[in-house]
């Protein structure tokens, strides 16, 4: 189901509705909204009193990564590792898929999720396997470097350079298309339009899940989602940006994708929950690419718990939206690519 909404854009965005959550994905929403939900609003109401300070909430939350290492990705799955100078990625793909960098038919560029604090390789591996095999195409997953060792520009020029060395091995631009969940689909529009201003030529699409694409709460706290969403609030969302993005308090707006124009960006698909937090963000992105007249899909899933793509082995929803990924990136891959010129300011 399609329908119509409007937002600060100064047009109507087309929203799909694609299915009636399942009894798997209802009860998740509401085992979750009873668990997790309330110990992340416990964490923020003791991080509030200094109860929790932040040095231990970042040496938990850094501890992720590592706690699930023993997560395999689907039997079969090929990894190789790249390292960088200042960060390191993974290629993931399907057995049915041609070895990087030999595959011809292009690549998935990801940028995992975790609030810009934490996650990494161990924690999205089966996540982007499912990728690789819902788009045909590799998938290099990307450990970019985090707050608060480093600010969001510098996480930014890790995430470009990775780019480059797509491009560096062969894999011409209009093959490749970015893609991220949560912080990583922020990330997505922060490195196209860094992309885009240095000069850089585009990939050929985006995809973003739950983009997490504004560092400023103040429409998140506002969202009657803040109440409804069984795992994040806006709250928990303001904690890294106070830890690692704002410098001396002080948040410049352009350090978030959302504040920006996206003319010259490529096709783009979004998926978010519809009890969501983050769906303000969404709707704020979509509305961003329909004022600067980028091709947009705004797929609302009802009520899909964040980044619910990684309980795909038992989540009907999950599978089918790995499906609707894979079939706009081969649609998008099939067409000729539009080259849009833009003069940076």
């Amino acid at each position: 189901m399609t329908t119509h909404a409007s937002m600060r854009s100064t047009h109507s965005i087309s929203v799909e509705f694609p299915r009636r959550a399942s009894l798997r994905l209802r009860i998740g929403h509401l085992a979750l909204r009873l668990t997790v939900r309330k110990f992340f609003d416990a964490a923020i109401w003791a991080h509030n009193r200094r109860m929790l300070p932040k040095n231990v909430a970042l040496q938990i939350i850094g501890r992720f990564d590592l706690l699930l290492a023993p997560v395999r990705a689907p039997r079969g799955t090929k990894r190789q590792r790249a390292d960088f100078p200042t960060h390191r990625a993974e290629w993931v793909w399907n057995p049915a898929v041609a070895d990087p960098p030999e595959a011809t038919t292009g690549a998935i560029l990801y940028f995992h999720g975790g609030g810009l604090a934490c996650c990494g390789l161990n924690t999205h591996r089966r996540m982007v396997a499912r990728l690789s095999s819902a788009t045909g195409l590799p998938v290099y997953n990307v450990e970019y470097r985090q707050i608060p060792e480093v600010h969001v520009t510098q996480t930014i020029d890790d995430c470009v350079e990775s780019y480059r060395r797509l491009l560096d091995i062969g894999i011409t631009p209009e093959r490749i298309v970015l893609a991220g969940d949560s912080a990583g689909g922020g990330l997505v529009f922060s490195t196209a339009l860094a992309l885009r201003d240095r000069g850089l030529p585009l990939p050929r699409a985006l995809v973003a899940i739950a983009p997490f694409a504004n560092y400023d709460s103040t429409a998140r706290i506002a969202h009657p989602n803040d109440k409804l969403d069984p795992v994040l609030s806006a709250d928990i969302l303001a904690l890294p940006v106070s830890w690692g993005v704002r410098v001396d308090g002080a948040l410049d707006p352009v350090w978030s994708p959302i504040n920006h124009d996206f003319t010259g960006l490529p096709e783009t698909l979004i998926q978010v929950g519809s009890t969501e937090v983050l769906l303000a963000d969404a709707y704020e992105v979509a509305g961003r690419c329909v004022d600067a007249g980028v091709s947009v899909r705004l797929q609302v899933w009802d009520r899909a718990i964040h980044v619910f793509h990684a309980g795909a082995d038992v989540l009907p929803d999950a599978r089918q939206a790995f499906a609707e990924i894979g079939t706009f990136v081969s649609d998008a891959l099939a067409r000729p690519a539009i080259s849009v010129e833009r003069t940076s300011a």
